[in-house]
């Protein structure tokens, strides 16, 4: 039902929104480029600086497993220059757009830019399909910003392709593209060497856990309560019990949650083992104070290296 709500939707608009795209450009000359989620939204504003007005669809405070696009989101995917987008199960919605527009612009998914892995369950996780345990239905993780590694890869890929949508602006987009993921790079290199000085160290998270590239960049035991896509928000007792266990007997100071969770579980395990909780920020989204405040894919990620050093 709600593909064919958008398909309707993408329809009506085309008979309506012709030529409003012509008319901005001439107005300001700047290329209009629509992200879905937060670090591409980042990501692009980096690579195009004051060259392009850059839009975030997904609204602050929203998780984009519940988001759903409203005709003003249509029409401005169907008029971009250049609409970045995931590519993956959570945001599908956007194939029907992009089937359904009669659109002139280019379009770049995240999952084309780097190298992917195979979504993984850990010991005692929860899983949708099996109760709790290992699964054996194999599906690519969808989380690839969550390595800094990864996300200098996609900011390059942004820079180059809006160096073709744009080739008299390509040497700034370039560049503009080069010195965020140099920054990236560098703190790529902070996360390596705080890890490699704590090598038995293991992240246990009280919650979702969408952070399987950032775990295998740095080579970072874990263990959660639900793999990282995962819609349930109660976890079994067994696994409570299980987390709960695995705090205690290696001593680990810490159950991390993520941002926009009530970290009900997180609270619950580490009361029960007498550890204390803080957040690790995912960069999905953010919310309008962040927003507000100047937030970056880059100070998010610094304040989760100092939140590690104090609480890993």
């Amino acid at each position: 039902m709600r593909k064919w709500i958008i398909l309707l939707l993408c329809c009506a608009l085309a008979l309506t929104g012709c030529g409003q795209r012509e008319a901005q450009e001439e107005e300001d000359g700047r290329l209009r480029i629509v992200a879905t989620v937060f670090p591409a939204y980042d990501f692009a504003r980096a690579a195009a600086g004051e060259l392009a007005d850059v839009r975030l669809l997904l609204p602050p405070g929203t998780e984009s497993h519940s988001y759903e696009p409203t005709p003003a989101d249509i029409l401005a995917v169907q008029e971009c220059d250049l609409f970045l987008y995931l590519g993956g199960e959570s945001d599908a919605w956007v194939e029907t757009i992009l089937a359904a527009a009669d659109r002139q612009g280019t379009d770049l998914k995240m999952l084309d830019c780097v190298d992917l892995l195979e979504e993984e369950t850990t010991e005692g996780m929860e899983t949708e399909e099996h109760g709790h345990g290992p699964g054996d239905v194999v599906e690519m993780d969808e989380h690839v910003w969550t390595s800094p590694k990864n996300a200098a890869a996609i900011t390059r890929a942004i820079g180059q392709t809006l160096g073709q949508v744009d080739p008299a602006h390509a040497e700034d987009f370039a560049a503009g593209a080069e010195a965020y993921a140099g920054e990236l790079e560098a703190l790529d290199r902070e996360f390596a060497d705080f890890f490699a000085s704590r090598p038995d160290g293991v992240l246990v998270f009280g919650d979702r856990f969408p952070l399987r590239y950032f775990a295998a960049e740095y080579g970072v035991e874990y263990y959660a309560a639900f793999p990282g896509c995962s819609t349930q928000t109660e976890p079994s007792a067994a696994t409570v019990a299980f987390l709960t266990e695995l705090v205690r007997d290696r001593h680990v100071s810490t159950v991390w949650y993520i941002e926009f969770s009530n970290h009900l579980v997180a609270d619950s395990i580490a009361e029960a083992a007498g550890a204390e909780t803080a957040m690790f920020h995912t960069c999905h989204n953010v919310t309008q104070a962040e927003m507000d405040g100047g937030a970056t894919y880059l100070s998010l990620m610094r304040g989760n290296l100092e939140t590690l050093r104090a609480h890993f």
